[in-house]
């Protein structure tokens, strides 16, 4: 295969420095624009079908170090690759040298359970999510024999023609051959926060930068405002970004969860590090049997290791994401999930989230808002003639009934000024039938407002001054109060000129206004109200002004008394603004700055953020609000900043998504709280009975069982059911709830391992250390029954069997356990691991034992509850 640097015939040879610029840019940045397609072997009618194929298959597809389909040695490697596994294989191999072939045995099981399932479950995951992100599109326009397209982005080849337009995220790197008020955003490269303006003409500077060219636009950049073409240089790791990003590309961002459960590992670890050396030293010198004492201690260890842990968090995680793809729900990345579940703050734009994103033109008007022909006609000129995207009011306007082609007969464009955020306006320049050239422009009230000189009213021309600016200015705002998107449009006549360019859009004459209606959605209402039902505040934040903004939300049921302005947002310190975020709901004429002030706000005053957006000027607050969220729909730059994708622009979509995220912590949380607290009781018994009996408590081939059994029961926990209860408000990661929970649950496992002593001691004579293995057997099967049955207890907030009941795997998996530890003293294999036949009475002793266990646990549970600790 071709490299690209082969194919451009480039005397450059590649440092090898990991970040680089391609070097075709600087010869081609110099050239004109001719000699650029002489150069590129292109053409200004764009690339043939079958030359775009070639180059294709030469130089391969455009994508940065894109995420490679993994072999299952790569996902048995990263399934064994773990504390805990790693932890577990080395006590194994201990074991085995030093002599206890039957203990390294049972390990070794254990290692291959914990390792086979989740090497099963990570391989599927990965081929789902591959399934997944194909649903998510990013596309790009080109220019293929003569005609425009869109294509995939990675079938981008080097020579493309490709168009721009504001919204765009720049696709490869690219030398501009045609542009029109072109602003690029190049804060991904440069970290600059204003854009930066790009020409069409030959770069004549020297001794500076690439990213400082301004006829190169680099990938990963987008387009602020204005229109161009541009034809590609350099495609995927070849390019500037594509460099960068090839060694940091699919690395996960580390969440708060993430961090949590790395923290827990690692105590669990530290833990058994404290406590193995205590059980080896107490056995020793209390029992003088140095060998026995190592062995015990050395399963001690093994079963104080939660080794199902990456197991559980693996196959949880990708089982929630399969179910939240079923509600339209993709994640990109896995570990986004928890903070999905973890969210209490969703903020949203208006359109077409709140509202039906189905706008119609409803009035087109004077500036007294009497009906106009005229106007409609100017709205029309500006919505056909310009490039760049098309929103929806231009559709609108261009599919209102009485909006024809034969209306602009005669009418040729001539110039434009594209739309941008800071003006918050556009014009056209057009040549009217009788060759008058006509300035015409449209854009928000207050900014076209200030650039009018003049209005018209019933075909005269008036001056635009103060007292009838006031009067103006009520007329709109009575369409806005009615719930309508209003725009003003403005023109002003011009002489023949070259080019125009901002500084012409002065002096104008305020024409009248075209209103739009974008009524709220069916389902907003009751969407908010799930949302709110679920703990999640909902926050409105748009650019739109705030009369129409106030209308829309009073009506889909949010508070509207109090509504922020971007304008006072603008003037107000950090601390000032974290304030006034907390009781404030609706966030009004908002620039993409001020969203993004307005989130890093809320994460200061301790909120897991959410933020929904789809435009180019969400992309900001997609960047750093804790779940980014866009639809499938949305314009390129904000698709590629989100961590989750909705293929449907729904906030009930959402509300689902949230549940399955909240889920997912349930379930892991089962299986931590559950060995954690099991680990701590555990402490108390093992050391406990270490120090007073004349024998070690439980062989070491016993307890490699009874953990074995135990891990096995475990092993349905992702498949469990979810009370509503339990996903009924934010679940964030607290080592402190966890911590309470270990230290008031753990202890009570203890205290029936205890009775069960006494019962084994004084019941049935185990002090004489001939009857060890029946002391032995006795607490192997209330131990492994008790901590079997008990997870039914603490994976509800209800009362367990009753109100809530487990999924029928668990169920299957804790009577098959609890079913094996009853028979595995009277099995064959008995002798082997050291067991005896229990005496009759035994069983009932047992039956109250885990009656009293199951209530105690669940008062205590209810207890903390009560108390709001867990």
């Amino acid at each position: 295969m071709l490299t690209q640097r082969q194919f451009l015939a480039t005397k450059v040879s590649r440092t090898g420095s990991a970040i680089h610029f391609s070097p075709i840019l600087d010869e081609v940045a110099r050239l004109e624009k001719g000699e650029v397609y002489v150069r590129m072997k292109a053409s200004p009618e764009g690339l043939g079908e079958a030359d775009a194929l070639k180059r294709l298959n030469d130089l391969g597809p455009n994508v940065i170090a894109e995420d490679k389909h993994r072999s299952w040695p790569w996902h048995l490697l990263t399934a064994t690759r773990n504390p805990l596994v790693i932890l577990l294989i080395v006590l194994a191999a201990i074991s085995f040298a030093t002599g206890d072939v039957r203990a390294a045995t049972v390990m070794a099981l254990m290692v291959v359970l914990g390792v086979l399932l989740r090497f099963v479950q990570e391989a599927r995951a990965d081929a789902a999510a591959a399934k997944l992100k194909a649903m998510i599109t990013v596309t790009t326009a080109v220019i293929r024999n003569g005609k425009s397209e869109e294509i995939a982005l990675k079938q981008l080849v080097i020579g493309d023609l490709v168009t721009l337009s504001a919204g765009d995220m720049i696709p490869a790197d690219m030398r501009i051959v045609a542009s029109k008020d072109l602003f690029i955003t190049q804060a991904t490269l440069t970290g600059e926060s204003l854009p930066v303006e790009k020409f069409d003409t030959e770069e004549k500077r020297t001794g500076i930068s690439p990213l400082e060219f301004a006829n190169i636009c680099f990938l990963g950049t987008s387009v602020e405002s204005g229109a161009a073409t541009a034809i590609v240089v350099a495609t995927g790791a070849e390019t500037y970004f594509g460099s960068m990003a090839s060694s940091i590309v699919g690395e996960p961002i580390e969440t708060s969860f993430d961090k949590g459960m790395t923290h827990f590992t690692w105590l669990m670890i530290q833990f058994m590090l404290v406590m193995v050396p205590l059980v080896f030293l107490i056995n020793g010198l209390t029992k003088h049997n140095w060998h026995e004492a190592f062995f015990f201690a050395l399963a001690v260890a093994v079963g104080l290791t939660p080794e199902m842990l990456p197991m559980i968090v693996s196959v949880c995680l990708s089982k929630g994401a399969l179910a939240m793809s079923k509600h339209k729900v993709i994640v990109k990345q896995l570990n986004a999930i928890q903070n999905f579940g973890a969210m209490d703050v969703l903020c949203t734009d208006k359109t077409g989230t709140l509202t039906m994103d189905q706008v119609i033109l409803e009035r087109h008007c004077d500036v007294m808002q009497k009906e106009s022909a005229e106007v409609l006609l100017d709205a029309f000129l500006i919505a056909h003639f310009q490039t760049g995207l098309k929103n929806v009011l231009d559709r609108a306007v261009l599919s209102h009934r009485d909006a024809h082609k034969e209306l602009i007969t005669g009418y040729r464009k001539v110039d434009e000024i594209p739309f941008d955020f800071v003006r918050r306006m556009m014009s056209v320049v057009v040549e009217k039938p009788d060759k008058d050239h006509q300035l015409l422009t449209k854009g928000a009230p207050e900014a076209v407002f200030a650039r009018c000189k003049f209005y018209e009213l019933d075909g005269k021309i008036l001056p635009f001054e103060q007292e009838h600016c006031t009067e103006l200015t009520k007329q709109y705002e009575l369409l806005s109060g009615d719930g309508f998107r209003v725009l003003a449009l403005a023109y002003k006549h011009l002489a023949t000129r070259p080019q125009i360019t901002r500084n012409d859009e002065s002096d104008l004459t305020l024409k009248g206004y075209v209103a739009f209606l974008d009524p709220p959605k069916d389902s907003a209402r009751k969407a908010i109200q799930a949302l709110q039902d679920h703990g999640i505040t909902v926050k409105v934040l748009t650019g739109d002004n705030d009369l129409v903004t106030r209308k829309v939300c009073r009506e889909v049921g949010l508070t509207t008394e109090d509504i922020l302005l971007g304008s006072k947002v603008e003037g107000m310190t950090d601390i000032e603004l974290a304030e006034a975020v907390e009781n404030t709901h609706i966030f009004a004429r908002l620039s993409p700055a001020q969203k993004q002030r307005i989130i890093r706000a809320l994460q200061h005053k301790g909120h897991v953020v959410g933020f929904i957006g789809d435009g180019i000027n969400d992309s900001p607050a997609l960047h750093v609000a804790d779940v980014g969220i866009s639809v499938d729909s949305a314009v390129d730059i904000a698709k590629a900043a989100a961590s989750v994708i909705l293929l449907e622009k729904d906030l009930m979509v959402l509300d689902a998504g949230v549940i399955e995220g909240r889920k997912v912590f349930v379930n892991i949380l089962k299986y931590v709280r559950m060995g954690a607290s099991s680990n701590f009781g555990n402490m108390f018994s093992v050391l406990g009975a270490s120090a007073f009996l004349p024998f070690v408590p439980m062989l070491p081939i016993q307890v490699l069982t009874n953990n074995l059994l135990y891990d096995f029961s475990q092993v349905p926990i992702p498949t469990d059911t979810v009370g509503a209860d339990a996903t009924a408000k934010p679940r964030p990661w607290h080592m402190g709830d966890i911590r309470k929970f270990v230290l008031f649950i753990g202890p009570i496992s203890s205290i029936f391992d205890y009775t069960t002593f006494f019962v084994m001691l004084y019941v049935f004579g185990c002090w004489d250390p001939a009857r060890a293995a029946l002391f032995q057997t006795g607490w192997f099967v209330e131990s492994l029954i008790t901590q079997t049955l008990i997870i039914h207890v603490i994976r509800t907030n209800q009362i367990p069997f009753i109100k809530s009941r487990a999924s029928w795997q668990l169920t299957l998996t804790t009577v098959i356990v609890m079913a094996v530890a009853m028979w595995l003293p009277f099995s064959p294999v008995a002798q082997a691991l050291g067991f005896v036949p229990l005496p009759l009475i035994y069983w009932p002793i047992l039956l109250v034992t885990l009656l009293c266990y199951v209530v105690l646990t669940q008062a205590m549970k209810m207890w903390l509850l009560r108390k709001a600790w867990i």
